[in-house]
């Protein structure tokens, strides 16, 4: 099966669909709220820091480990640790995708109906307190946001469908520039408003006495969110790499263009927050209540609330295509299946589960355990508990089991390549990432 395997066809490509994965709703839609509710600056700050010292390295690490098996995340494991239990990390990887898939398609599916109301100018003349009534209601209704549900699987799994090299490559070179053309476009505007500057002020000037350890804690859970991290998406990613790429200068090429878009989506929505007087610790709803009331009221408003969801729907997109390829990798490879039936029961599987979630704010709403619906279930097992407890064992697995000699071997490209700081990284991985991570699985399960 090896040697008819798909993968990426360019340098160009590898980043594209790297970065596509890392930068989605996490950076558009998460991001500026996250900040918004720990203070701004201070907050990007530390975010910055983790990123560099933390999610680079465990980004290097998982395509890594995918490059050195050539495998899907449970393939790689069996085939670098063989029969030892290390495997289950694979498995709990695949899972976590499952269920991030699950619940994060219907928050994708809410970006088709509100570029669908913002095509129809469906925001004009609504206060921020109906908008708020007609997200709710819109959240609550039992078909509408299923349909969206439905048609955002069904764009992922059609990508998915046509392969690595002619379908989620070919598709991350055209979306990703796209994205970034749309996110400089709406930046550029945002910072035309009059008051933009308090925004951007919040964004970059840190007032340090808002650090807490949970600004801390926030901003290190932020960072491994946004990378995509701990939930075998790069492992996949890394298999279909080639041997003569520099996996290093890719992870870092990756990492940088993910916080690029990330901090451009705090300037792009932060000047238009502080310009219309909105509170930028709104949460949640920034994006589905609070921007279109601020496109509501902003000249070229009609236009910008277009692009703006086009954008967010782009985002989500790429970032979808990324999860269902871990749940596709492993159906074809580890249980024999033809990459088309693969990607049909894997988009049916998460489509039929995601169902649950979606209706979670309707019919379902009472369906609660513990104080959450099935919707924060999934958000809480996946950010919390599936993606640190993965990014910890994969770590470790790179750290104290593959060991230096493999690391360096695969990352020097068998020892062609000139490895810097590979010391440094070592270190990382064997103890302060460990570390880090396990505060924040600690402090996100309200144990810190």
């Amino acid at each position: 099966m090896a040697n008819i395997r798909d993968g990426f066809g360019s340098k160009a490509g590898v980043i594209a669909a790297a970065a596509g994965s890392a930068v989605g709703l996490g950076n558009i839609w998460r991001f500026p709220y996250v900040a918004g509710e720990n203070g701004g600056g201070a907050f990007l700050l530390i975010y910055l820091g983790f990123i560099l010292v933390i999610g680079f390295p465990v980004m290097l690490a998982e395509l890594t480990i995918g490059r050195r098996a050539q495998l899907n995340a449970l393939g790689s494991f069996k085939k670098l640790a063989p029969g030892k239990p290390w495997f289950l990390v694979g498995l709990m990887g695949i899972g976590a995708a499952f269920v991030i898939l699950a619940f994060y398609s219907t928050i994708a599916g809410w970006t088709l109906e509100y570029l669908s109301q913002a095509i129809s100018n469906g925001f004009s003349g609504k206060s921020a307190d109906e908008l708020k009534v007609s997200f709710e209601s819109f959240q609550a209704a039992p078909f509408r946001p299923l349909i969206w549900q439905m048609v955002f699987m069904f764009l992922t799994g059609f990508i998915v469908f046509s392969g690595v090299k002619k379908g989620i490559e070919k598709y991350a070179k055209i979306l990703m520039p796209v994205l970034l053309v749309l996110i400089l476009i709406i930046s550029v505007r945002s910072l035309t408003l009059p008051g933009a500057m308090g925004g951007i002020e919040f964004l970059f000037k840190p007032d340090f006495s808002k650090i807490t350890w949970g600004v801390v804690l926030d901003a290190l859970g932020q960072a491994a969110f946004s990378l995509s991290i701990g939930m075998g998406t790069l492992i996949t990613y890394g298999s279909y790499i080639k041997k003569d790429i520099n996996l290093p200068i890719t992870a870092l090429q990756v990492t940088a263009a993910d916080t690029f878009i990330a901090v451009l989506a705090g300037i792009m929505i932060f000047p238009a927050v502080f310009a219309f007087g909105i509170d930028p610790a709104e949460g949640f709803g920034l994006v589905f209540i609070v921007l279109p009331n601020i496109f509501e009221q902003m000249a070229g408003g009609y236009f910008f609330s277009i692009l703006f969801f086009v954008l967010l729907a782009i985002a989500a997109l790429t970032s979808t295509v990324s999860v269902l390829e871990v749940v596709v990798a492993y159906f074809s490879e580890e249980l024999n299946m033809s990459r088309k039936k693969a990607t049909i029961l894997g988009s049916v599987g998460i489509s039929i589960v995601g169902v649950f979630a979606t209706l979670s704010f309707g019919p379902l709403k009472n369906a609660v355990l513990f104080d959450k619906t099935i919707f924060a279930w999934f958000d809480f097992l996946s950010a919390n508990v599936l993606l640190p407890l993965g990014a910890i064992f994969i770590v470790i697995f790179v750290g104290w089991h593959l060991g230096k000699k493999q690391v360096k071997d695969e990352i020097s490209n068998q020892g062609e390549l000139k490895v810097r700081l590979i010391n440094v990284f070592m270190i990382i991985v064997k103890f302060f990432a460990p570390v880090a991570i396990a505060a924040v699985f600690l402090y996100g399960l309200g144990l810190f």
